[in-house]
């Protein structure tokens, strides 16, 4: 009963339930005009922003039961699950060979540049410095350069006739990857991934008894669950809209990065806030190492599976925009500390990724 009584409570799955239906029963009519469209894509895009946001909400409360690393990599897999789900149905529906690698471009600007950029303003503004684990940040980017190095830039160098076969080949090693990395980051290697600061728990437990792993982990997924299937409408609607006003099909793979690193953002500034730059760094760096390492091979095989055209290939610009990222990464997160200006000089490179979907 305890748990139905919370159920009723859970205004995201309610509201998304009701606009699917609601949509799906008018979704002709609003497809069929302009103002039609844009009133479907923006009412289904806020109810997608509200439901990551109870995504973020109940991977919190599993990351205070189960306490870090294994906080920020729950919330973390969420986001990524949702941005899977959404990618692989918006492929399914549009004619876009660069819709996962638009996307996760504009993820790694998002989580990197933007999330990590503001999130260090912030928390600069207010402590001056904040200091983390500088091994994390130095794993992080060095299998962030590994991934993207072997994934979105060496295919450029190959002929064509063995692109497929390489991104076969490909699946197999990230997943290895992931696996290591996962097991180094849990396991053999955790301390890399935690800062011990001075704040102790008043009670001298940091983990609540008093929440329900099983009921945060359905609700989470359930979530995820409805946000695919809003996903599904969604990709009608943006597709009508950025054709009818000629708008670059890029915009529709960073709304799928903004919805995706939604839960991340409000998680994020809140641990800048609280002084926690360690859990920003998990997320940020975090985030973008689990897009690479676990959407690549998602969207390979399903592309493999539905016969459907895909390119991982960065742009030349694209490839400008990631290499200034990590090489600005590489000079900022190797003190252990942060401050406005790193943030800074990493937003401003975030502004020039806006600027230019439009050029």
């Amino acid at each position: 009963m305890d748990v139905l009584k919370k159920l009723t409570k859970e205004y995201s799955l309610w509201l998304s339930l009701l606009t699917v239906v609601t949509i799906s029963f008018f979704e002709h009519t609003l497809a069929s005009s302009t103002v039609g469209n844009l009133i479907g894509l923006g009412i289904i895009f806020v109810v997608i922003i509200y439901s990551a946001m109870a995504v973020a909400h109940h991977a919190e409360m599993l990351a205070e039961k189960f306490g870090e690393p294994y906080g920020t990599l729950i919330l973390t897999m969420s986001a990524v699950l949702v941005e899977i789900v959404i990618i692989v149905i918006m492929m399914m529906h549009a004619d876009n060979a660069n819709l996962a690698r638009d996307t996760i471009y504009s993820a790694i600007m998002l989580d990197i540049n933007g999330l990590l950029g503001l999130a260090a303003i912030i928390g600069g503004l207010k402590y001056g410095e904040q200091p983390y684990n500088v091994d994390s940040s130095n794993s992080y980017l060095s299998m962030l350069l590994v991934a993207i190095g072997i994934a979105m830039v060496l295919p450029e160098f190959l002929d064509a006739q063995y692109h497929m076969r390489f991104m076969m080949f490909n699946v197999i090693v990230f997943v290895m990857l992931y696996a290591i990395f996962t097991r180094v980051q849990l396991k053999s290697h955790k301390y890399f991934f935690e800062y011990k600061d001075t704040q102790e728990c008043e009670d001298g437990h940091c983990h609540s008894e008093d929440i329900n792993p099983w009921y945060h982990s359905f609700v989470l997924l359930l979530s995820i669950v409805f946000i695919g299937v809003l996903a599904e409408i969604l990709s009608l609607f943006m597709n009508h809209t950025l054709a009818h006003f000629g708008l670059p099909l890029a915009i529709g793979a960073v709304m799928v990065a903004v919805i995706s690193a939604a839960p991340e953002l409000i998680t994020a500034i809140r641990a800048a806030v609280d002084n926690r730059m360690q859990t920003v760094i998990n997320i940020a760096l975090g985030a973008s190492l689990a897009t690479v390492l676990l959407t690549i091979p998602a969207v390979i095989v399903v592309s493999y599976m539905m016969n459907l055209e895909l390119n991982l290939s960065l742009s030349p610009i694209q490839t400008m925009m990631i290499s200034l990222t990590l090489l600005v990464s590489m000079v900022n997160f190797n003190d252990g500390e942060t401050n406005v200006l790193e943030g800074f000089l990493h937003f401003i490179l975030f502004v020039v990724f806006c600027f230019l979907l439009f050029v």
